[in-house]
């Protein structure tokens, strides 16, 4: 793109001084990672692409359904009939916003064997996860790496934001404690569609400073809001903590910590995942399957709907999602009985 289509592209960005023309160079330089392109990963990587962040990774571990549709904005009801993994369907979208970025779109879940591959070459990392144990592992890594980390949350009318640069800033765990984070979800609370907006926002506007090197206008503070309640709080971060065991002692516990994720409730989803599986040949277990239960198959990913009322859904990556439970006993059994354990 040569500097007419630049600024006929960006022009309204590049007018804004603070930015300019040579901030629209450093962005179109820049490598993001958003996790979880839920609701806040959907708006954030929408900001991304369209501010012309030269490379946008994004990694989720779920495909799209018609309860996302309220508030997760890159996808339509063509993705939830596709059943299409979330990744998936925000690259499609956002390769016809910006053909120009490039985009890798990755369908994992997030865990202690894959961060570090997941942030090779990023300058900043994005939250849209909706789980501080998925936070807490962000943070460790980014902290040890040294790449700054923006978080952010939204849950009924209430959302809140913060940047988190290393060697600058304390870490999320100097703020927040393991435990600590409220056991509200979206799933059980439910959520506003514009704190989502309003938090991502928030998000972006800091990662857009963090990558044109405008450190000085970063904001010091953990802000939180209640678009319905109408609260806003702004909330010091103040200086790390020495006996910090991410930016203090340099100890990084989520990055060591014993994932016994083989089989692990997803907090408010009415899903127990399963992890026992080097690979699924999705092919092979819908001709497995087919006989005993109805069977739905993309590239992708297989649905199995049980005749017990679950569902099963199968992912290449060795995934299996049991959904219609949060019992783990329950969601045992059904897996044991028709993948085996």
């Amino acid at each position: 793109m040569d500097k007419k289509e630049t600024f006929e592209r960006y022009s309204r960005q590049m007018l804004f001084a603070p930015i300019g023309a040579d901030g629209q160079s450093k962005l179109s330089a820049a490598s993001v990672l958003i996790v979880g392109m839920g609701a806040l990963g959907t708006v954030l990587a929408n900001h991304m692409v369209r501010a012309g962040v030269g490379h946008v990774r994004f990694v989720d571990r779920d495909y799209v359904e018609a309860s996302n549709l309220q508030r997760q904005m890159l996808y339509d009801e063509d993705d939830v009939r596709g059943s299409l993994p979330k990744a998936i369907a925000a690259e499609r979208k956002l390769a016809r916003i910006n053909s120009l970025v490039k985009l890798e779109p990755v369908v994992a879940d997030v865990t202690t064997a894959n961060i570090m591959t997941l942030m090779d070459g990023v300058d900043l990392v994005l939250d849209g996860t909706d789980n501080f144990h998925t936070r807490f592992l962000l943070n460790d890594a980014c902290f040890k790496l040294g790449i700054p980390f923006v978080y952010g949350g939204a849950v009924g009318s209430r959302g809140m934001s913060a940047s988190f640069v290393p060697g600058v800033t304390p870490c999320l765990r100097c703020l927040i404690q393991p435990g600590d984070g409220t056991a509200e979800t979206c799933d059980r609370v439910g959520v506003l569609s514009p704190v989502v907006d309003i938090s991502a926002s928030f998000q972006a506007v800091e990662a857009l400073k963090l990558l044109v090197g405008a450190g000085s206008a970063r904001r010091t503070s953990l802000v939180t809001f209640d678009v319905w309640h109408n609260y806003h709080y702004e909330m010091k971060i103040g200086t790390p903590n020495p006996e910090c065991p991410t930016c203090g002692t340099h100890e990084y516990p989520s990055l060591h910590a014993n994932e016994a994720e083989e089989v692990g409730s997803l907090c408010g989803r009415e899903t127990v995942q399963f992890r026992l599986a080097a690979r699924f040949d999705l092919a092979e277990w819908e001709d497995r399957l087919s006989g005993a239960v109805t069977v739905e198959r993309n590239p992708f990913l297989l649905k199995a709907h049980l005749p017990e009322g679950e569902r099963i859904v199968l992912f290449p990556d060795g995934r299996a999602l049991v959904q219609g439970t949060e019992d783990p006993v329950r969601a045992k059994t059904l897996y044991a009985r028709y993948i085996g354990m």
